[in-house]
Order: structure tokens, then sequence, then C-alpha cells
């Protein structure tokens, strides 16, 4: 997959680098560099669509690259010519439309989750049990249910996707995923609120097989 969900600032947007325009159009890289620095668009532009950012090549060293988006892709290969050149450029253009479609369903996610995880704090803080776990209940409930789908606690996922304790976690995962925590938590608050304490659910969203199949 060229194009992919990235950073931009403090947004996500569908996005691709230089790399892969390089090898997609068949150009060196360095060619695709100077290209890009060359474009001779504003400050505002490039700031927007436009971001440095480093690789290790095959020699093991550190070099520059740039991740652009939909608006920086389209500048920079708007004078790319030729029938392949043309290829290249509609599949990028689905890609980047696909890429924000699923961005946007993302979106739909985060806000509908903000609510279902309101209701496990509410939950929670009604039992006992964030007096009991000493104000970490809703870490220690968020951390089993990711441990239950995606097998590793809050850390180990933040390892492996490469982002500090700073960073929002949630943006890292897909939709499907978003919408498998949101339904496992809307579970664990139903089953709170009936009076179970952490070991029970705990043993009970384990042991349930379907349960599991949720971010499958």
């Amino acid at each position: 997959m060229l194009v992919e969900i990235k950073k931009f600032g403090h947004e996500e947007r569908a996005a691709c680098t230089s790399l892969d325009v390089a090898e997609t159009f068949g150009k060196a890289h360095d060619k695709v560099m100077r290209d890009i620095k060359n474009l001779g668009c504003s400050e505002e532009f490039n700031i927007a669509n436009f971001g440095g950012i480093s690789y290790t090549d095959s020699m093991n060293r550190t070099q520059k690259a740039y991740v652009m988006t939909r608006d920086g892709f389209t500048l920079l290969v708007m004078g790319y010519t030729g029938e392949l050149a043309m290829k290249f450029k509609e599949d990028y253009i689905k890609q980047f439309n696909a890429m924000e479609a699923a961005l946007q369903g993302k979106i739909i996610e985060r806000q509908k989750g903000i609510a279902v995880r309101q209701a496990l704090t509410k939950a929670l803080q009604q039992s006992n049990e964030d007096a009991r776990m000493h104000g970490h209940a809703y870490s220690t409930y968020t951390n089993c249910i990711y441990k239950v789908l995606f097998g590793m606690d809050a850390n180990h996922l933040r390892e492996k996707f490469g982002i500090g304790k700073k960073d929002n976690l949630r943006d890292c995962f897909s939709q499907e995923e978003l919408r498998a925590i949101q339904s496992m938590e809307c579970l664990v608050s139903g089953l709170v609120d009936c009076g179970w304490q952490y070991d029970q659910v705990k043993l009970f969203i384990q042991q349930n097989n379907s349960l599991k199949q949720i971010a499958a």
C-alpha cells in the first residue's frame, strides 16, 4: 500500500512519501526531492502538505525524504507525463480516496468511542472498583480489554506502534479495531453495572471465544 494514514501536525491525513513516488514513477529519489523543493508553492501550502521524514537506506545510512498529502502529491506529479505516468496518477488518486474514506470512518468511530468510554468510566466510579483499585480501575480494565483483543497491554502496543506515552494510542487503531474496543467496553460497562468485579469480568471476556473474534 503506497498511500497510508499518517500524522500531519495534530491531524491524521491520507499521505504517501517521496520514496513511494520515486519507485512508482521510476525516478531517482534525489530527483523527486529536487522536484518538491523546486515546486515554488507558498510556505503555507508547503507546511500543510509536505513534511520532512528520515529513513535508513540499504547501507544503513540515515537519509531524508518527504511525506505528502493528496494535494501535495497532485501538485508534484502534475508535470509527470506519459501513458504510464497517467495510469500511476489514477491509481494513486484511487488510493487516496480509499484512505480518506477509511480515515473518515475512524473519525466517526472515535467520536462514538468518547461516549462509550464515558459510560465505562461512570460505571467504574459508581461501583467500588475505582476506589478498590485506588483510582486506576479504568486503565486496569482497558489493559485487560487490549490483552483479550490484541494480546498485549497499552505499553506494549505503544512499543509496537512506536509512539510515546503522551501520544494517543487510539489514533493507531483501524476503524474495525476501534469498533471492537468499543463493543468490548460496552460489554464490560454492563457487567460492572451488574456488580461484577475485575476478576470475574477478566475471566468472562478471556473465555468467551466469540468476543476474541471481534478484532479479527
